[in-house]
């Protein structure tokens, strides 16, 4: 069964809901497919308007950028320490918008969203020594 983004079959207060059209193709969502740390793997969907999106399968670099020097550098991910979304992503290295990572330079809070922008942005917590 397809994923569908369309309107509900009930309303807010638990009423039904007559739908006047069947599903359409542009209300079919996507299998979740994760970003784990990895060698480098990228798989580009064809969205509305025959725009592309990249999503990133496996990744094993970031670009962080330390809020003090406001330097930007690309730095390996060694690891995934927190994730609030779910905490069985930390295991499984699962990187989404919002997930704790530890770098070479230190902890980092990824700052974009994997899946819908094909890179890994993070913002630097705690650098590599200091406490």
């Amino acid at each position: 069964m397809a994923i569908w983004q369309g309107r509900p079959k009930r309303k807010p207060s638990g009423g039904r809901l007559r739908l006047a059209r069947k599903k359409r193709k542009f209300e079919v969502g996507r299998e979740k497919q994760f970003t784990h740390l990895g060698a480098p793997k990228v798989k580009m969907y064809r969205t509305k308007g025959a725009n592309m999106k990249a999503r990133l399968l496996m990744v094993d670099t970031a670009n962080v950028v330390d809020p003090k020097t406001k330097a930007i550098k690309k730095v390996k991910i060694l690891t995934v320490k927190t994730n609030p979304s779910n905490p069985n992503y930390v295991q499984r290295n699962i990187m989404t918008k919002g997930a704790t990572v530890m770098t070479e330079l230190g902890e980092a809070v990824i700052t974009s969203r994997c899946g819908q922008d094909g890179v890994v942005n993070a913002m630097l917590l705690k650098a590599e020594g200091s406490s």
